[in-house]
């Protein structure tokens, strides 16, 4: 599906949306918080908490005609143009639950999370795809990496010293973004029972019990230190 195409299906809807030019494609950011982008080649990235919506667009583009029946949904309030909101990444292991509600919690802050995972892949590898990605999209500043208990590990021939540590992935992920944005512009939220990296200091560390919106003030201070304007009806 084109942004033409997408374009078209969504005034179709009667649905109220901002639109914006990115790489390779444009970016539709609609009133009900679905933010879709449909890229060059034709691929279309859904964002944002399932709607029906987005099952519609989903629908849509699997079918790959524009002769479909669609029900229109309700029209909605317009959507203010302005400047788009500013990106921010998040790595996480195998806790959807946690990933899902820190980018509810990004999204109610006016932010725009990107979920690696959820990106074109084009053929790259995660690790690829994060290098490309931050390679062509100079104004992602910052990144939220979740550390939950997916593993569990000992030293060797220590197993009554099992601890919960987060996915490797995850922690090379953790010393890329480190290493391209620096460690102000790093938060590492994590799950208490989780053990953390050893001899890595000077790093955001936040903890919390069971969910991200927990520490949203703690996460909202972070943001503004790193010269983001997170929205205050998120705290």
């Amino acid at each position: 599906m084109k942004a033409d195409s997408l374009r078209a299906l969504l005034n179709e809807c009667r649905v109220k949306f901002n639109e914006t030019k990115v790489q390779y494609g444009r970016k539709f950011r609609c009133q009900g918080g679905e933010i879709f982008t449909a890229f060059d080649k034709g691929t279309v990235l859904i964002q944002g908490k399932p709607t029906g919506l987005s099952q519609k667009v989903r629908d849509w583009d699997a079918a790959g005609k524009a002769g479909i029946a669609i029900e229109p949904p309700e029209a909605v309030d317009a959507v203010a143009a302005g400047e788009p909101a500013r990106p921010v990444f998040i790595v996480y292991g195998h806790d959807t639950v946690s990933r899902d509600g820190l980018e509810l919690l990004l999204r109610r802050m006016g932010l725009d999370p990107i979920v690696l995972q959820n990106l074109p892949a084009a053929g790259d590898t995660i690790i690829e795809k994060l290098e490309r990605y931050l390679g062509e999209h100079g104004n992602v500043g910052y990144a939220c990496v979740l550390l939950t208990p997916d593993d569990e590990g000992y030293k060797a021939g220590f197993p009554e010293q099992k601890k919960y540590r987060a996915r490797q992935n995850v922690v090379l992920e953790l010393g890329m973004v480190l290493a391209r944005l620096g460690r102000p512009r790093v938060a590492i939220l994590h799950k208490e029972s989780v053990e953390l990296p050893s001899d890595i200091g000077g790093l955001i560390y936040i903890p919390f019990k069971e969910r991200p919106d927990e520490v949203k003030a703690k996460l909202f201070q972070e943001l503004k230190t790193a010269g983001y304007e997170p929205e205050t009806k998120a705290l």
